[in-house]
């Protein structure tokens, strides 16, 4: 579906970066063409000034956006979600970052939260940077708990994994 959004506007590629800015940081658009984080407003300069572009670039991929069904129902209803991994260290926990070797390739999530909850460590937060929106997909997983001995050396050792970063 990613795939399809961007490809909805490959004919202008300074709309397409608006849209991947807004699809990267869970940003939405409101029914009168406003871009939205959570329901609250963010000024299309602040957008503009964000990717290096201008503010009537923004507004009319809003525009576009609202003017095609399947774009509306997702950017109206798109939300973001607090990324933990910046404050982990404050609050106690370590995040444990995985780099696929194929991040297409299914069972990366799987095979590692396996590795994790055999050894019982409490999961606060999973996010994966999706493949089509990234130039780096990345699978983060933050945890309570202190990694005990050998644990990201197994995760290292599955056959999805190319790269833990702790």
């Amino acid at each position: 579906m990613w795939s399809d959004i961007i490809h909805e506007f490959a004919d202008s590629p300074s709309q397409s970066r608006v849209v991947r800015f807004l699809l990267e940081n869970g940003f939405g658009v409101t029914e009168e063409g406003r871009i939205s984080c959570n329901g609250i407003e963010v000024p299309a300069t602040a957008i503009a000034k964000a990717i290096g572009s201008d503010r009537r670039v923004v507004d009319s991929t809003a525009h576009r956006i609202l003017k095609r069904p399947v774009l509306r129902e997702i950017f109206i209803n798109m939300r973001a979600t607090p990324d933990l991994s910046h404050v982990a260290e404050a609050l106690g926990f370590t995040v444990i970052t995985v780099l696929p070797k194929n991040a297409s390739e299914r069972g990366i999530v799987g095979a590692t939260v396996r590795v994790l909850s055999d050894q019982r460590l409490s999961i606060r937060q999973i996010f994966v940077t999706d493949p089509h929106l990234s130039e780096e997909p990345k699978l983060v997983i933050i945890v309570e708990d202190q990694l005990p001995t050998g644990v990201i050396e197994t995760i290292r050792a599955l056959p999805q994994v190319k790269q833990v970063i702790i």
